[in-house]
C-alpha cells in the first residue's frame, strides 16, 4: 500500500509541475519552449485529475492533502479563465459586442443574419467570414476581404489593418465613437491550425493513434510560433493606441496560453470580470477549447459576458459581451 501511496503522490506532483507550467507561458515564448504552449490546451484535463488526487487526499486524511491543496490555490484564476461565476454588475451597459468565426458560412448565411438581426447589438466582430451583405441596422462598415470585418451602429472615424506576417491569420481596427467617447476595436483573427476533427479523433490502433500525435504536434508547436510573431506588432498597436481599446476575435490559443497572457497583459478579461459558467467556445471537437477572447482597457466597465450556445451557426458559440462606456 505505501508502495502505491508513494506512486500516486509521485504523479500527482507531476500533474502540479504541469499545470505551473501553463503559468509559465506568461513568460517563455513558443520559440524558446513550445511544448509550454501545448500544456495550456490540456489545462481542463489537467486540473481534472488534479482535483481528484486532492479528493483522494482527503478522503484519505493524508497531511499530504495540505500541502496539495495550497500549491492548488495558485490555479484558481488559471481555473477561472476556463469556468467563472461572477455576480451582475448593478451598471446598466450601453454598448454591446459581439465575436463571431462564422466558419465562411459554411452553417448557412442565413442563419447567421437571422440571429446577428436578431441580437440589436451596436459593434459586430466577425472572422472567417467573407460575406459583404451589412446587417441591418448597421451604416458603419470595416471590411478586410476576406477574413475579417467590424460593423458598428456608432461612427467609425478611422480604420485599417495592422499589417503582421501572417499568412492567414488578420487584424483590423476601428476608431468607434461610442456615446461621445472614442474606442478603439481591434478584431484580432490568429493563424488557424488547419486541424480538422478525424485528424484528432482517436483509432483502435496505438500505432495509428501516435502517427496522429506525431503529426498534430508537428502542425501545433510552428503555429505557435507564427502566433508569437504575428503577435508582436498587434500588441506594440494595442499598447499604442490613444484612446481605450477594445480587443476580441478568435485567437486560435486558450487560456493560460503565451498568446492569452501576451494580449491580456494591461488589459481586463471580460469573462474572468463578468462571466458566468463555461467560456468554451469552440465546439467542434467536443473538447473544452475556449478560443475566443474579448479584452478591455481599465477605464471600460464590462457588464456581463456569455457565451451562446443556443445556435449552431458555426463551428464556434457566438461570444457576447456588454459593457458601461462612462
Amino acid at each position: 500500500m505505501g508502495i502505491l501511496r508513494f506512486i500516486l503522490t509521485a504523479a500527482h506532483a507531476l500533474i502540479i509541475v504541469l499545470l505551473f507550467g501553463t503559468i509559465m507561458n506568461a513568460y517563455v515564448s513558443p520559440a524558446t519552449l513550445g511544448f509550454l504552449n501545448l500544456l495550456s490546451l490540456g489545462f481542463p484535463v489537467l486540473m481534472i485529475i488534479n482535483i481528484l488526487f486532492l479528493l483522494f487526499w482527503i478522503l484519505s486524511w493524508k497531511k499530504r492533502a495540505v500541502v496539495f491543496l495550497l500549491l492548488s490555490l495558485f490555479f484558481i484564476i488559471p481555473t477561472r479563465r476556463w469556468i467563472n461565476y461572477t455576480p451582475t454588475p448593478e451598471e446598466k451597459p450601453n454598448l454591446k459586442l459581439i465575436s463571431l468565426n462564422a466558419k465562411s458560412g459554411k452553417y448557412g448565411d442565413e442563419n447567421i443574419y437571422d440571429f446577428l438581426n436578431a441580437q440589436n447589438a451596436d459593434v459586430l466582430f466577425t472572422q472567417e467570414y467573407s460575406s459583404s451583405e451589412n446587417l441591418k441596422g448597421f451604416e458603419y462598415f470595416v471590411r478586410e476581404f476576406p477574413v475579417v470585418k467590424i460593423q458598428s451602429r456608432f461612427p467609425v472615424l478611422k480604420s485599417g489593418i495592422v499589417e503582421t506576417d501572417a499568412k492567414n491569420g488578420r487584424c483590423i481596427y476601428a476608431d468607434i465613437l461610442v456615446n461621445g467617447k472614442t474606442i478603439r476595436f481591434v478584431n484580432i483573427y490568429m493563424e488557424p491550425f488547419y486541424l480538422e476533427k478525424g485528424m484528432v479523433q482517436p483509432e483502435k490502433s496505438l500505432e495509428k493513434n501516435e502517427e496522429k500525435f506525431r503529426k498534430v504536434l508537428h502542425m501545433l508547436v510552428p503555429t505557435f510560433r507564427k502566433h508569437q510573431s504575428q503577435l508582436t506588432p498587434i500588441k506594440a498597436f494595442v499598447d499604442a493606441s490613444p484612446y481605450p481599446v477594445i480587443v476580441a476575435g478568435d485567437f486560435n490559443a486558450v487560456p493560460n496560453s503565451y498568446e492569452y497572457y501576451t494580449v491580456s497583459a494591461n488589459l481586463q478579461d471580460a469573462f474572468l470580470k463578468v462571466g458566468k459558467g463555461s467560456g468554451t467556445s469552440f465546439h467542434d471537437f467536443k473538447f473544452p477549447l475556449k478560443i475566443d477572447h474579448v479584452f478591455a482597457s481599465e477605464s471600460i466597465e464590462p457588464i456581463s459576458y456569455r457565451v451562446d450556445r443556443s445556435v449552431t451557426i458555426s463551428d464556434h458559440f457566438p461570444v457576447i459581451a456588454e459593457f458601461y462606456i462612462q
